[in-house]
């Protein structure tokens, strides 16, 4: 442990680099009987693979410091359940119902899906569900239950208290326009049960109590505690910090200017503002930003429905703080990567391991990879064999791969499945193949019958040297412009795996017949 210690402490790794700095904070903080960390999620639509992310690196900075420290630590993952509902998502059932139910907290507008007592509830079950898929170690804390089991009491008080404190922060940041009617404290109206959007009459800090008229002019006066009011959502995240005691937040470059207004806040209310750390934001495949509400960018569900999990992790671990394109085509390469990674792991220096990406997906276990072929080997595999199902991968498989079976190498065989699904779904409907020039159509002939003459080793090497001897013989130049005419006249697709594995893979005799077969439909 003590030379892991020593390399974790020089390690250029982003969940290493952050881990040092929480350690340097709670060395000189008040001592404590451990290291709080937050994940926050709005659930005022489905959750979304920024959530998922969110919460997968905080656990790999956790993973970090428990390396460096031998102090206890928690994550907490907090549901903001108690928000009221601004607007009907795009991608649900029963809009129409959800809209009588706007402003009324997410934990009382009905479940538009029917199978949960609420839409808060089930977009929370589905939260949870998906952390639970990836084996995530997390306490559920819902905002509904903390403000009205008393938890948050005292710090309710505070702010009552505290409440001009809180104003000077909040009216900075402000328009005037919206400083004239703005308060830290939203009433949830008694009788229709809405979060309301007024100013207050009063806030009496003796009595913790607020004053305020609602739509109808009538005048009301609620305590600040038991779940008869909420924060708004930026003093919200504040007072969090202070109640709980959070060490370490990450969040998204959207929340990036305000989070002076978060520490001051937290700070007026007793608290100790905790480390950060921004990341950059998942664009769709337009290039903006992906939305709960709109429902763009892939989901977890989707993307599981094509990979494996480790690979949405090894996606979420490169270059936190860059922002990337989250779309289908993203699939494919991650999964190669992350099995590369797997296959380099055990020959790598401990400095090279916790640099690793798949160090911190399996928390300083990485398993063996069993993919002998790439994932992007089997999608053309797939789309030249007519796969339906795996069982009609793994009769080429077998052959490449003799020592191979799906109860030896699972991962493989859950690869071959993935494989045809993502082909079915994802590449059959758009693939197009063209015609080849003339000079394409030769060196392709040529080709063929120095394939079907090819009587050296059958592996993916000797094979791939055929090819580029072709390529080079008739001219091109680059060489990637011959294997870009071989992806696209014979695979329909405009990238491809490496062409000698592909025929080791597909079989020579049948590689010769598929180029035959395609130069003749090309006419």
């Amino acid at each position: 442990m003590a030379s892991l210690r020593d390399a974790a402490m020089t390690s250029k790794a982003w969940p290493f680099e952050e881990a040092r700095a929480l350690l340097k904070r709670v060395e000189k903080g008040p001592a404590k009987d451990h290291v709080l960390f937050e994940t926050g999620y709005g659930p005022s639509g489905l959750p979304h693979i920024g959530t998922f992310g969110e919460v997968l690196r905080t656990t790999m900075i956790r993973r970090a410091f428990e390396v460096i420290s031998d102090r206890p630590t928690r994550l907490v993952v907090f549901s903001d359940d108690l928000d009221g509902m601004r607007k009907v998502p795009d991608n649900v059932p029963n809009a129409e119902m959800l809209r009588l139910h706007l402003q009324q907290p997410l934990t009382t507008v009905p479940d538009p899906f029917g199978t949960h007592e609420s839409f808060g509830h089930h977009n929370n079950a589905m939260l949870r569900r998906f952390l639970d898929t990836f084996g995530f170690q997390y306490e559920f804390v819902s905002a509904t239950d903390f403000y009205r089991s008393g938890q948050f009491d005292d710090t309710l008080r505070l702010a009552a208290e505290r409440y001009d404190a809180i104003m000077a922060i909040m009216l900075k940041s402000l328009r005037e326009e919206r400083q004239q009617t703005y308060s830290c404290f939203l009433p949830i109206h008694p009788e229709t049960g809405r979060v309301l959007y007024v100013p207050l009459k009063e806030v009496n800090a003796q009595d913790g109590t607020i004053t305020f008229d609602d739509g109808s002019g009538r005048e009301w006066t609620l305590p600040v505690t038991g779940g008869h009011v909420k924060l708004q959502w930026k003093p919200d995240f504040g007072a969090r910090w202070a109640a709980l005691g959070v060490d370490f937040e990450m969040y998204g470059k959207d929340h990036s200017t305000n989070t002076p207004i978060y520490d001051g806040i937290c700070e007026v209310l007793g608290g100790r503002a905790p480390n950060h750390m921004v990341y950059e934001l998942f664009l769709d495949e337009e290039g903006g930003k992906i939305s709960k509400s709109k429902g763009n960018g892939l989901t977890i569900d989707e993307w599981l429905d094509y990979a494996a999990t480790e690979s949405l992790s090894y996606f979420m671990f490169q270059k936190p703080k860059t922002a990337k394109r989250l779309h289908w085509d993203v699939i494919p390469k991650n999964v190669d990567e992350y099995h590369q990674s797997l296959r380099g792991y055990p020959t790598q220096t401990p400095e090279q391991q916790l640099s690793n990406a798949v160090w911190h997906i399996h928390g300083g276990q990485p398993p063996a990879s069993d993919m002998v072929v790439p994932f992007a080997m089997l999608l053309n595999l797939a789309s030249v064999a007519g796969a339906e199902d795996r069982a009609a991968l793994w009769k080429y498989l077998r052959r490449y791969a003799p020592e191979a079976s799906p109860e030896t190498h699972p991962g493989l065989d859950a690869a071959a499945g993935y494989a045809v699904r993502y082909f079915q779904n994802h590449v059959k409907p758009t693939r197009q193949f063209r015609a080849p020039t003339d000079r394409e159509r030769a060196a392709m002939e040529d080709l063929a019958a120095r394939l079907r003459a090819h009587a050296g080793e059958q592996d993916p090497e000797a094979l791939q040297t055929v090819v580029y001897a072709v390529g080079n013989e008739h001219g091109f130049q680059p060489l990637r412009d011959w294997f870009k005419a071989l992806y696209e006249v014979l695979l329909g697709a405009a990238e491809g795996p490496r062409f000698g594995g592909f025929v080791a893979l597909y079989g020579v005799d049948e590689t010769v017949r598929l180029i035959e077969e395609r130069l003749a439909a090309a006419g």
